[in-house]
């Protein structure tokens, strides 16, 4: 079963401790399309500049991603610039440049409105709910931001949380948004707003689910090589969304296997800069990583 993603497609430049790499492939929407492709068909929603490369496009294709949902502007792609330190913490953005993201277009291809399975990435909160509101009768939505819109869009995002099945934060937006400092309190607070589940992501030490009577805990997998962590989380989003589409019902042990499947699939987004590692893996390596990963964490 298809997934409709929506979010970010966009140009980054990045320079962390081992390198850099400029104007690639990046944005949310980039990383969770490649990502549940692994899993299921996406149908992809974003716009991007005439300066958007056309080999971007065909790599989508080749990857099994529709880009009818793809709208290409006059004018510029979004571009964000960031830098990493030594410990490959919260990037430092040195530029970010909307561009044609001022011009969004929201309108969804009519294939795309009987989607039961979305994924709003990472946006604006008003652009995701206008996605959203589109979507007939969706099965299962899940939501990501950052703080970013916590702060300058609390009203929109907190009205969203209540049309969403899942909510995706990481440690500091959950408490941001929560108000509350320990993980456990803000964990209740934040399903009190509307989603039914709640994932926490912890970058390399892995990610707990939160139901209102279940907390499930994801170890990390420990990695020896790291360039660039961006699109991590967009790639954990992706992964989820598309293993539950690939299965028959949302019940607790599919929901446990797609936050693995998700942290596995970021350990590789991470590997390398831009998405080349995500385009050169294969189906083998996931299922490797996974048989490695549920031998050490299980006891």
């Amino acid at each position: 079963m298809s997934v409709l993603i929506t979010g970010t497609v966009a140009l980054d430049t990045i320079t962390s401790p081992v390198g850099k790499c400029h104007q690639a492939l990046g944005g949310s929407a980039s990383y969770a399309s490649v990502s549940a492709s692994f899993f299921t068909p996406v149908n992809l929603v974003a716009t991007v500049g005439k300066d958007f490369p056309k080999a971007h496009i065909q790599l989508f294709k080749r990857k099994g991603i529709d880009t009818q949902g793809l709208t290409i502007k006059k004018g510029k792609t979004f571009h964000w610039e960031g830098e990493y330190g030594w410990d490959f913490s919260d990037a430092r953005t040195l530029a970010t440049h909307i561009n044609v993201l001022s011009q969004f277009n929201t309108t969804l291809p009519k294939d795309y409105t009987k989607s039961k399975y979305v994924f709003l990435a990472n946006i604006d909160p008003q652009m995701q709910a206008t996605v959203l509101k589109q979507v007939s009768s969706p099965r299962f939505v899940i939501c990501d931001t950052m703080n970013y819109w916590i702060s300058n869009a609390r009203k929109h995002l907190v009205r969203l949380l209540k049309k969403i099945d899942m909510s995706l934060l990481n440690e500091s937006e959950a408490r941001q948004l929560s108000g509350q400092t320990n993980i456990m309190k803000a964990a209740k607070a934040l399903l009190k707003l509307g989603p039914k589940i709640l994932v926490i992501k912890k970058g390399e030490h892995g990610a707990i689910m939160f139901t209102n009577n279940r907390v499930i805990c994801v170890p990390g997998f420990l990695l020896e090589d790291i360039s660039d962590p961006t699109g991590a989380g967009d790639t954990f989003g992706g992964a989820l969304v598309g293993y539950l589409a690939s299965r028959s019902g949302n019940n607790l042990a599919n929901l446990k296997s797609a936050v693995v499947y998700g942290k596995i699939m970021a350990t590789f987004a991470v590997e390398d800069f831009s998405l080349r590692r995500l385009i050169s893996l294969r189906k083998s390596d996931i299922s490797k990583r996974f048989n490695e990963f549920r031998k050490f964490s299980c006891f």
